[in-house]
């Protein structure tokens, strides 16, 4: 198994190069935008996931006593951080479902849990809100949103004014010296 442990420059580099994208993309906000940073290419790597996962679990506040994900694409960063920090996680569907225990949310918790939600790419900030606030509807206590790559286009206030603390493993400042390269 490769060591989670990679140099937080070298892991935005790898990033970078792994995740970053130049065309004509909608994103989930529906918003137009001339890059892209695809989560799926580095989430799907474990070479990347683990240290991902690991600064993660770095950025999880003391007394925290699970990490959320939002489904789908925050669910790997979830399970690499619960893995890196030894936090049981939970998922959040934009949904209940409508079939078997027909839960929003998935895992074992009870209400007054202190929860760290992560997210992948964040831009609006709208789906880490959306599942922070079905956390805090169950009894949940929200220590912190992580976001992994904050793209600085209003997500930190976006989820500052829905009354939770954000902060990224990378913003897209500290990702602008790694891209042309």
């Amino acid at each position: 198994m490769r060591s989670a442990t990679v140099d937080r420059d070298e892991l935005a580099r790898l990033l970078v190069e792994a995740a970053y994208l130049e065309g004509d993309f909608v994103l989930a906000s529906g918003r137009h935008s001339r890059y892209y940073f695809d989560k799926y290419r580095f989430e799907t790597r474990p070479d990347l996931l683990a240290p991902v996962g690991s600064l993660i679990a770095e950025m999880v506040p003391i007394g925290t006593q699970r990490i959320a994900g939002p489904e789908l694409g925050a669910i790997a960063l979830a399970v690499a951080a619960s893995l890196a920090g030894g936090l049981p996680c939970l998922f959040v569907r934009g949904e209940s479902k409508t079939y078997g225990t027909a839960k929003q949310i998935e895992g074992v918790f009870d209400p007054g849990d202190r929860v760290a939600v992560v997210e992948d790419v964040m831009t609006s900030g709208a789906s880490a809100i959306k599942a922070a606030q079905a956390l805090v509807a169950a009894g949940c206590y929200i220590t912190r949103i992580i976001g992994v790559i904050d793209r600085q286009e209003g997500a930190r206030e976006a989820v500052e004014a829905a009354g939770f603390e954000m902060v990224a493993l990378f913003t897209r400042a500290d990702l602008d010296g790694w891209l042309h390269q």
